[in-house]
């Protein structure tokens, strides 16, 4: 027997048809994978194309925009208010300084940008950064020392991009209306917040070539798509007005000490445009965050940390405040042309209807004086406006009737906003509704106290009574141009609703009339003019000074055919008075009488009236005991 191991059966070899198979086997496989790479690719090349183009041109391509100017705003009589000042803004790519220039630019860079050496240093040295800020909108002249100091020390990776920023050449002229612009030339305040949209422009762009380390290549690969401007506004605002109203109104806030600044607008009573608006003192919107009261700015900055911080931005949100469209006030007597007006045309009193005034009127237990004490005794309805007896008005409401007053309260517009193109304006002022409201609220009510409403509104109500009853929306913005100059939107003026009769209109403006002929608005009196108006000396009850006042004056003219409204608002005066019908009654005429001369309006005879010895006071206060 042998000792060998066993051998494996011998194996057969695959056959003819196997190999075969195998072979459609795998071609099978080839043409599948074949298939799916071909599909894949039609893919990228068709529907994928897009996608990595993008991708391919964010790696060879960098782009920077090229902002675009904000669209200019004009006056009505064509002078330019707001425009676009070239300036430059001062980036850098860390990567691409050399290293050995590093401390060099930071040191260089600081001294001429006015920026920390330390903090440059400290963004230099991130050699992975492409890009970070160095200073925003700088002037001609900095940008020129960077670009020298650049081309002299071989100081590579600094880039000086032309950039844009606002410019008001008038300075403080307007400003609480054309407000201002932030860091990011976005609207901040006024018109350029409320029509931030449309003065926006389209930014430009520039494609730069990058190599495969991200520097920047030659000039030449850059390709620009230009900015386009923003489109331009042309306000209702008359420039030679609003500097009339400026200039009388900035000389009366300073004489007479009105420590909570002042007020103005001039409307035209007919369609409800704005002519003139101004809050006093103003600001430079051409450099916003500067406080400009001295004092107040002495005071901050006699803070420190986060005390200085809050007491700056409260001093910078108080001169930027638009106070004739954003602040509420006690219209005082002023108001009894509301009541007056609401009272005859609902018939609850006739023209020639008398009232009674004596030492005092009690209302629910509660004494009620005119100013002063003074008994007026027997007087028409006239009589009572032109003397502002405050116990004569408390009568005409009682007989106008709660209910009543508080619909033409509504009817007048003041319960809501006006809906003037401008930001901040208080959804609905304080006052009260007819189921809140008592005798004594009424009583006080009538004569201007205890409701507090917008300046813009009041002016609004107050043209509504003499142009025919119609109440008419305040607007400012007369029409909107492209940048090409093509018309793109008209205001029309809109009127609101129908508030009063015109016949009683025509009764409101005789009895304004009389106001300021022989009653206490003797000083709103303009040689050649008809002048109607009303005083008001409201008691701020809400301030924590008893004798704080604001001392306000409405005139129109002409009375006998409305033109132009002026409202003027003292608020806290210190001065030999604090009555309307003395301080600012004058102020209206200064402005009436040049804004009328500049409109063209021609002076007439006017019939003298007899002089009448001047009120001591406007009988406005409130005397409530």
């Amino acid at each position: 027997m042998s000792d060998k191991p066993a051998l494996p059966p011998e194996r057969a070899l695959p056959g003819r048809s196997f190999r075969l198979r195998a072979r459609v086997v795998a071609g099978a496989f080839c043409a599948l994978c074949f298939a799916g790479l071909a599909a894949r690719l039609a893919w990228l090349q068709l529907a994928g194309e897009d996608f990595y183009a993008r991708r391919a041109l964010g790696q060879q391509l960098r782009d920077t925009a090229v902002p675009a100017g904000r669209g200019e705003i004009y006056s009505a009589d064509g002078v330019l208010l707001a425009t676009n000042a070239s300036c430059w803004t001062i980036r850098a790519a860390p990567r691409e300084i050399p290293e050995e220039k590093l401390a060099l630019a930071a040191r260089g860079l600081a001294a001429i940008l006015e920026l920390d050496e330390t903090d440059l240093a400290e963004k230099f040295a991130d050699r992975a950064s492409n890009d970070c800020l160095l200073r925003r909108r700088v002037d001609q002249e900095t940008a020129a020392a960077v670009r020298s100091f650049c081309a002299e020390q071989g100081v590579a990776g600094i880039r000086i991009l032309q950039d844009t920023r606002r410019q008001y050449p008038e300075g403080a002229f307007l400003a609480s209306v054309l407000g201002f612009t932030n860091v990011d030339n976005e609207g901040a305040a006024g018109l350029e917040l409320a029509y931030d949209e449309t003065l926006t422009g389209r930014d430009g762009l520039v494609l730069t070539a990058v190599n495969a380390w991200g520097y920047t290549m030659e000039q030449r690969y850059a390709v620009l798509e230009p900015p386009t401007e923003g489109n331009r506004l042309t306000l209702t605002i008359d420039a030679a007005i609003q500097r009339y109203l400026e200039n009388a109104l900035t000389y009366a806030v300073e004489e007479h000490s009105a420590a909570a600044r002042g007020v103005g607008i001039v409307l035209d009573v007919n369609t409800g445009a704005v002519l003139a608006m101004a809050t006093t003192p103003a600001y430079d919107p051409n450099q916003p965050r500067l406080v400009y009261d001295e004092a107040q700015r002495a005071a901050v900055d006699a803070l420190t940390g986060d005390e200085r911080t809050a007491a700056l931005q409260l001093a910078q949100q108080a001169q930027w405040r638009n106070k004739a469209v954003s602040d509420l006030y006690e219209p005082g007597s002023v108001f009894k042309l509301i009541t007056c007006a609401a009272a005859l045309d609902a018939g609850a009193i006739r023209p020639d209807d008398t009232f009674v005034c004596g030492e005092h009127i009690a209302v629910a237990g509660t004494r009620f004086h005119c100013a002063n004490r003074k008994r007026h005794g027997v007087q028409t309805v006239t009589e009572a406006l032109m003397n502002s007896c405050n116990q004569s008005f408390i009568q005409i409401g009682a007989r106008l009737g709660k209910e009543a007053f508080c619909d033409y309260f509504a009817a007048f517009g003041l319960r809501e906003a006006t809906g003037i193109d401008l930001p901040a304006e208080p959804a609905k002022s304080l006052y009260y509704t007819a189921d809140r409201m008592g005798p004594v609220e009424l009583a006080s009510c009538s004569f201007g106290q205890s409701s507090k409403v917008s300046y813009i509104g009041m002016a609004a109500a107050v043209a509504a009574i003499v142009n025919g009853g119609r109440l008419m929306r305040p607007y400012l913005v007369a029409e909107v141009r492209s940048p090409a100059g093509a018309l793109l939107q008209t205001t029309q003026p809109v009127c609101t609703r129908q508030v009063i009769r015109p016949e009683t209109s025509a009764v409101m403006r005789q009895m304004m009339e009389a106001v300021v002929t022989g009653g206490g608005g003797q000083k709103a009196q303009i040689a050649g003019y008809r002048v109607g108006g009303k005083s008001g000396t409201s008691q701020k009850l809400d301030s924590a000074d008893p004798k704080a006042r604001i001392a306000s004056f409405v005139a129109v003219a002409p009375i006998d055919d409305p033109q132009l409204l002026c409202l003027i608002c003292l608020d806290e005066p210190h001065s030999w008075t604090n009555a309307g019908g003395s301080i600012a009654a004058p102020v209206c005429a200064e402005v009436l009488e040049q804004a009328l001369v500049h409109l063209g309006v021609p002076r007439t005879a006017v019939p003298a009236a007899p002089a009448l010895a001047e009120l001591p006071a406007d009988g406005d206060s409130f005397n409530g005991e």
